[in-house]
């Protein structure tokens, strides 16, 4: 079902909703029980790319409806707010971190507190938070209002959802991490609970971020029908 903003919001809702019901602690430890933990990520993952494709189809056959212009401005805000999108994705999913998924184990709460996860116990998610705000900015359209805001509603709720999880399933070691870490970013650096490990982010990450910000931005274009140059 394809071709109308109704389809799209369904698509959305479901991709959206699907995530927190399935990591809703009562929903998902009976399914582990059922499933078993890996089967359980397998379905996790497939609900969720199917409905994520289910997602691209809509968006990408849905109706333009105007809602806002920003112009140039839209265009700058994300400009200025993709770089650091980029980099806070990219170091997040290569740092290891007791708050990304199969994280759930948290054996030394000191060795888990170092790199990226110094400035924010939730890299990658602040990396779709930005990206969503980005692209809001950007685009001005009921369909993108309705992707990249449920993609917003995402990065932020998971955030809640992941520490209050954790806290359950960890307990002390949870309240040792959390104690040195803040959601967020910098918070806990400028409480002086931790000292941002600049060393433990590393050059090479950082490379690898803003390399993939080039590419994209200049292959924007061709990868989604709109350069992400102002013109």
């Amino acid at each position: 079902m394809t071709g109308n903003l109704l389809a799209l919001f369904v698509a959305m809702a479901g991709f959206v909703g699907g995530h927190f019901l399935l990591s809703w602690p009562p929903v998902r430890s009976r399914l582990v029980n059922v499933l078993g933990e890996r089967p359980f990520l397998g379905v996790y993952a497939l609900v969720s790319a199917l409905f994520l494709a289910w997602v691209i189809m809509a968006f990408r056959a849905a109706p333009f409806v105007g809602l806002w212009e920003l112009g140039m401005a839209g265009r700058s805000v994300a400009m200025v707010l993709m770089p650091f999108a980029l980099l806070l994705a990219v170091i997040g999913l290569t740092t290891p971190n007791p708050t990304a998924v199969g994280g759930e184990r948290l054996d030394d709460a000191a060795r888990a507190t170092r790199g990226i996860v110094t400035i924010t116990r939730h890299p990658f998610l602040w990396g779709t938070t930005l990206w969503s705000v980005a692209h809001l900015a950007a685009n001005g359209d009921a369909a993108s209002a309705m992707l990249f805001g449920g993609m917003l509603i995402l990065s932020i709720g998971g955030m809640a959802a992941i520490d209050h999880k954790r806290a359950l399933k960890l307990g002390d070691a949870w309240k040792t991490f959390a104690a040195h870490t803040s959601l967020m970013p910098f918070a806990a650096a400028a409480a002086g609970r931790v000292k941002v490990d600049w060393e433990g982010i590393g050059v090479r990450r950082v490379v690898l971020g803003i390399a993939i910000y080039a590419v994209l931005l200049f292959s924007h274009g061709w990868l989604f029908g709109v350069p992400a140059i102002p013109q």
